[in-house]
């Protein structure tokens, strides 16, 4: 049994890494003022990404999750331009195709705050000696981020239409749209790399499609408020759509445990990863006012 105090020690350390991490994500942001000037991007943002990585990761330094917060940080900036700030599938091809090049490679567009930011954390993933061989993963994942964003988009303006929208089953297969993986492989490039790249990919996914559910339970008010797309507006129940959470989760740990003895550290971050949003969901999401 515990005896209070251990745990309060590692609680402690871990939440001044949480601090430290969300003082470089303040610094990032005020970088680019043109990205996350909206009141959503608040403190409290901030704050609770910095904590997610931080309990996600115990014992890691605020510089081991530097590359998880940035790229975390610039896909919610990512998701701003998308969801709220895009009026048009024109301005969407635009900032997915801008963003592409970047992802390829390519230098950012002068005075565009996405495309800038992007470039310097793929320069700075590009450094790190897993790139050679998870840099093509990433480039994978990038994509697949930009593609799911785009349809949710699509979805969501034919729903405006009062066009249907798409099936649970067809939402749930677009979760990459949350981001998660796409993170988490710059994670897993900044520690090194490591496990077998399949099962590494199949967990993550599983996980991300628990975490896309959990998302959406915690959400709804504010999804409904806001015009988001949602889960449980679609053709389930919510207590089907738990149902259905119940036994992804069951899945995940199942894919996690497959691929946690090639790399035992990502596994257990992609398992808190999944607990830290259960418990989060339930009281709050990461987003302030629009």
């Amino acid at each position: 049994m515990s005896d209070g105090l251990t745990d309060g020690f590692a609680a402690g350390r871990t939440c001044a890494v949480a601090g430290q991490g969300q003082r470089q994500m303040r610094d990032w942001a005020a970088d680019h003022p043109g990205l996350y000037g909206a009141e959503a991007f608040d403190p409290a943002l901030f704050s609770t990404l910095a904590l997610a990585a931080a309990f996600s990761g115990p014992g890691l330094s605020a510089d081991d999750l530097r590359l998880a917060n940035r790229t975390c940080l610039w896909c919610f900036g990512l998701d701003w331009l998308i969801d709220y700030a895009a009026k048009t599938r024109a301005e969407v091809d635009a900032v997915t195709g801008r963003c592409a090049v970047v992802a390829d490679g390519g230098p950012p567009v002068p005075g565009d705050d996405l495309t800038r930011f992007l470039h310097d954390v793929r320069a700075e993933l590009a450094a790190q000696p897993a790139f050679a061989e998870l840099g093509g993963v990433w480039r994978e994942e990038f994509q697949a981020v930009l593609d799911s964003m785009a349809l949710e988009w699509d979805w969501n303006a034919a729903r405006g239409r009062g066009e249907p929208g798409p099936t649970f089953d067809e939402y749930l297969s677009n979760a990459d749209n949350l981001g998660f993986t796409f993170v988490l492989v710059a994670h897993w490039i900044a520690r090194g790399g490591g496990g077998d790249v399949a099962k590494v990919r199949a967990a993550s996914a599983a996980v991300q499609r628990v975490i896309r559910l959990l998302n959406d339970l915690g959400t709804y008010r504010r999804d409904l408020k806001w015009g988001d797309l949602n889960g449980l507006l679609l053709d389930l129940s919510r207590e089907q759509v738990e149902e259905r959470l119940a036994g992804l989760t069951a899945r995940a740990r199942e894919a996690i445990g497959a691929m946690r003895d090639g790399n035992p550290e990502l596994a257990g971050y992609m398992e808190r990863q999944m607990d830290f949003c259960a418990g989060f969901y339930g009281v709050t999401d990461f987003w302030g006012a629009p």
